[in-house]
């Protein structure tokens, strides 16, 4: 679907999955761009544009325009992004194993 795109003013936390053809970015001129906290999943086509925050455990739906803050342990969807279930991240997130 294409590459995935990410603004080095961007923070990305830890296990997140972020799926072809994202984009992690700036705008109106800023270098200023998202939080992505950690256990985040981000599907195909998904942009997420400007200083915004992601919470920890938050799935972003395919083709979704993130232009707000998006709370912990929901899914949103839509352009405009909004909440379109209050599940989290967990069936789409690989388990990490101690071994």
């Amino acid at each position: 679907m294409g590459p995935i795109i990410i603004n080095p003013g961007a923070q990305i936390g830890h296990n997140c999955r972020i799926h072809s053809g994202a984009t992690i970015g700036a705008t109106n001129g800023s270098n200023k761009a998202a939080s992505i906290g950690n256990n985040v999943f981000i599907a195909s086509g998904a942009t997420i544009i400007g200083e915004v925050k992601v919470g920890n455990n938050a799935a972003i739906g395919a083709n979704a325009l993130v232009i707000k803050d998006v709370p912990e342990s929901v899914t949103v969807g839509g352009v405009p992004a909004k909440i379109i279930s209050y599940n989290d991240s967990s069936s789409n997130m690989v388990k990490l194993r101690n071994y």
